[in-house]
């Protein structure tokens, strides 16, 4: 008799009603997730669909058919085939590896001043010390357009004319009010191009970049035998030349055999021709951006490594490695779980910083796509929508490939 009256409580303390809903714990963070999705997804609907009586009110449609018509203005810098005849959606295309070139750029420079900026802020000379302290210090307080500016100024009038070059028949680097003038890689033998719709690259750099890949791999995968072989026997083979060997004999093969050779800048009339052209807005975009976010990156470098035990560092000195190995092989690696999380947020700063360009004339997304299309098509809100689509992208990628970087160099619990 007891354990059935023990039976019938329990099933009526389970028995669901919908007062659980908001008093059961159980259900409480359901219930209160559910009813905002449902606020959120109502707000959306009636921002969309007022949007939509706006625009109908105006004689507007929503469309991005304009991204076919002619775009009918040119760009100063081009990674692919474009002029003024091709559609706007071409020319967005063009802004966005603009974008994307700046960006890698600008967070590679950004990494190695950072780095070397933070590792010289712990120096025990007092004049290496104070000089890093204050170029970041500077630079931390001034804002990026204003570098950014300055850089620009300094290029456009403290660099010599190209005239100044003036009877060289050829120039190996070339540095000018214009910009700057460096050697073109051409291929005697032509493979063509993959047409990809909008895009068209070229065979012989995606043969380049391919066998690059493989070193790369091959590389790592002789790396990971010496780390084996270390482990077994205690003894890591010499690796450097043969590193070397993978690393740079494949690409020089495949550079000779398709004929590669420089194509140096002429001076001809006023200015230079042939060559690769990096114009002062690239300059200024990609100096600016690298000192005034490197100042960022120097003091989470700082941070990072004064988050390693002093003891490390003694270890390593008790056991005959210098300071440069011990920094570099004991500390920096240890210190990238503090530091790789921050840094991801500084290279979305840069990437959404390169959207600054239009202060010195860089034909990057904002300025081609977020500029000169929506004012001449007059589609303001597609073209608002679609860019931060695309800065979205940007970012989630950034953000992801980091995240996977930091699970690899994070401590690993047993």
């Amino acid at each position: 008799m007891s354990t059935l009256i023990l039976t019938d409580k329990k099933t009526a303390q389970s028995a669901f009603s919908l007062g659980m809903l908001l008093h059961d714990k159980r259900y409480r963070g359901y219930t209160i997730q559910i009813i905002a999705l449902m606020c959120l997804m109502l707000t959306a609907a009636w921002l969309l669909d007022n949007t939509v009586r706006n625009l109908a009110a105006l004689g507007k449609d929503f469309s991005f058919s304009f991204l076919r018509s002619a775009a009918g203005y040119d760009i100063n810098q081009q990674l692919i085939s474009y002029d003024s005849q091709m559609s706007h959606g071409r020319a967005a295309l063009v802004g966005l590896l603009n974008t994307l070139i700046l960006a890698v750029l600008a967070c590679a420079t950004a990494t190695a001043i950072g780095v070397a900026a933070g590792v010289l802020r712990l120096s025990n000379n007092w004049v290496v010390s104070r000089l890093m302290a204050a170029y970041i210090e500077v630079f931390r307080n001034i804002p990026a357009l204003l570098c950014i500016l300055v850089i620009g100024a300094i290029m456009a009038q403290s660099m010599p004319a190209p005239s100044s070059y003036r009877g060289a028949a050829q120039t190996a680097i070339a540095v000018t009010n214009r910009g700057i003038y460096i050697p073109q890689p051409l291929f005697e033998r032509d493979l063509g191009t993959l047409d990809l719709g909008m895009v068209a690259p070229s065979l012989n750099a995606l043969l380049v970049l391919a066998v690059f890949g493989a070193s790369l791999w091959a590389d790592r995968s002789l790396r990971r035998h010496a780390d084996r072989l270390q482990s077994a026997t205690g003894k890591r083979p010499t690796l450097w030349w043969k590193r070397l060997l993978i690393l740079l004999l494949p690409t020089i093969a495949v550079l000779y055999a398709l004929g590669m050779h420089l194509g140096y800048p002429q001076l001809h009339g006023f200015n230079f021709q042939g060559g690769l052209q990096l114009g002062n807005a690239l300059i200024a975009m990609w100096i600016g951006l690298s000192v005034y976010t490197g100042a960022f990156i120097a003091e989470i470098v700082r941070s990072g490594i004064q988050s390693i035990a002093r003891g490390q560092t003694e270890a390593a000195n008790a056991l005959g490695l210098r300071s440069g190995r011990t920094m570099r092989l004991v500390i920096l690696p240890q210190a990238l779980r503090v530091i790789v999380p921050p840094l991801t947020s500084q290279y979305l700063d840069i990437t959404k910083h390169t959207s600054l360009g239009l202060a010195v004339g860089y034909m990057d997304l904002r300025s081609t796509l977020g500029g000169i299309t929506i004012n001449q098509t007059g589609r303001e809100l597609e073209g608002i929508v679609l860019m931060m689509l695309i800065y979205l992208g940007m970012s989630l990628l950034i953000s992801s490939a980091m995240n996977f970087y930091n699970n690899r160099v994070k401590l690993q619990g047993r």
